[in-house]
Order: C-alpha cells, then structure tokens, then sequence
C-alpha cells in the first residue's frame, strides 16, 4: 500500500453516500460547535474548546459529503462509478465499533490537520498572544491514532 492509497482510505474511505451516518455526523457537529460556542469567553480559547471547534469542523464537513449522493465516487472513473452504484454492489455498513472509531479518527483529523488556524486567530485578536498549538496538535494526533488503532482492531481480516 502507497503512502497515497493509506491517506485516500483513511480520509476518503468512507464517503459513500448515506444519509443517516450523515445526520448523525451532523449532529456530533453540532454538539461540538455548541460546546465551544457556548463555552465561558475566558476559556473559549484554551486547547480543550479549540480541539472541540476544529474536530467539529471536520465532522461538519464529513456530514456534508456523506449528503451528497455524487460523493460516492469521488475518485472513480465513469465505468467504476457504474459499477458501484448498482443496488447490488453497495458497501455494507461496517459494526458500531468501527463507526465510533471512524467517527473519533475524524474528529481528531479537524484536530490535526486544521491547527494552523490557531495562526489566523493569533493575526485577528492581537491580545491572545500564545495559542496552544502544540497541545491541539497533539491533541489532534492522539484522537486521529485512536481512532486508526480501534479501527484496525475492530475491521475484519481480509482474504
């Protein structure tokens, strides 16, 4: 497996088109964007309501693509694509515990890949002068590893 092909599957793996891992993405969003909206100003900015916000982010956008029937091949060529989309080729729904982890490896994903955002914060509020952005990153990475970790653990072998 290519450095490629491991990235493509771990973030791009799953983005088949289905509307109620869809909702529920959304919906864990939505709490995570509510946990730091709502969070009291003098913390809003330390590491734990930013990890919240950017993994929030992340689920936001899963949410979005798993919405979108056209994301089912993204990737594909035309003849691939139709050889997916028939009825009797579609995936099945991997076990709850692949779910959980595929949904925490997401979360930590926003974590990790979005902490550069913390720079634009630092460049609009001239006040928060240091940033956690090691202990989001970090943060981020943990999540991301936990949740590749429990994924490999709970999918099935292949042949």
């Amino acid at each position: 497996m290519t450095l490629r092909e491991f990235f493509l599957e771990n973030f791009a793996g799953d983005l088949e088109y289905h509307p109620r891992r869809a909702v529920l993405y959304l919906s864990l969003a939505t709490a995570a964007l509510c946990y730091w909206f709502f969070s009291p100003s003098e913390v809003k900015f330390a590491a734990i309501p930013l990890v919240f916000v950017l993994g929030g982010l992340t689920l936001l956008l899963k949410g979005i693509f798993l919405l979108r029937k056209s994301s089912e091949g993204l990737g594909l060529s035309e003849q691939e694509l139709a050889d997916v989309s028939g009825p009797t080729n579609r995936k099945r729904l991997p076990s709850i515990a692949t779910q959980a982890a595929q949904i925490v490896q997401d979360f930590g994903t926003g974590t990790f890949l979005l902490w550069p955002l913390l720079n634009v914060g630092k460049d609009i509020d001239n006040s928060w002068s240091d940033p956690p952005r090691l202990r989001v990153f970090l943060a981020g990475a943990v999540l991301f590893s936990l949740g590749w970790l429990i994924r490999r653990l709970t999918s099935s072998p292949t042949a």
